[in-house]
């Protein structure tokens, strides 16, 4: 490898290393019970079609937030999704309608049992060793940006 490749190589990583930052979503804290969570929003089509894929890690307390056009049975799957989750479906209020556990890379389909407006990605098992569950009321949803194409 040439020293120029190389240089030219670090120089891209650093320009991804600053600039990554600047790309995130939205962040909008939450709370489930005494629980707070801050949670990247997914507001636009790209943002809800990358979610989180291709991420070796999520930290505790950490989420996504899906915000929807509108309320329907959406589906969430897990292609490129390196890490465990489980999303939250939420009705246009923030309540928990149903929650499903999802496994890393994989494509199944996991889907609202109602229509729902939001979806919340958390991850694997955080719901239920936080003993939430379908009917609790997510606080600050109401502060979600709406969702773009």
């Amino acid at each position: 490898m040439s020293a120029m490749f190389r240089r030219v190589l670090a120089g891209l990583f650093v320009t991804f290393l600053v600039t990554a930052p600047l790309r995130a979503a939205t962040l909008l804290d939450l709370t489930a019970g005494f629980y707070r969570i801050e949670a990247e929003v997914a507001y636009t089509d790209e943002s809800r079609q990358i979610g989180l894929m291709n991420r070796p890690k999520m930290p505790p307390g950490h989420g996504m937030l899906f915000v929807f056009d509108r309320a329907a049975t959406h589906c969430m799957w897990m292609k490129n999704t390196l890490l465990p989750l489980s999303v939250a479906f939420l009705d246009d209020k923030g309540r928990i309608l149903n929650i499903e556990d999802m496994q890393p890379q994989t494509e199944n389909n996991h889907c609202a049992t109602q229509p729902a407006k939001y979806a919340l990605e958390m991850n694997l098992g955080w719901f239920q060793s936080h003993g939430i569950g379908p009917g609790t009321a997510l606080g600050g949803i109401e502060r979600a940006p709406a969702a773009r194409r």
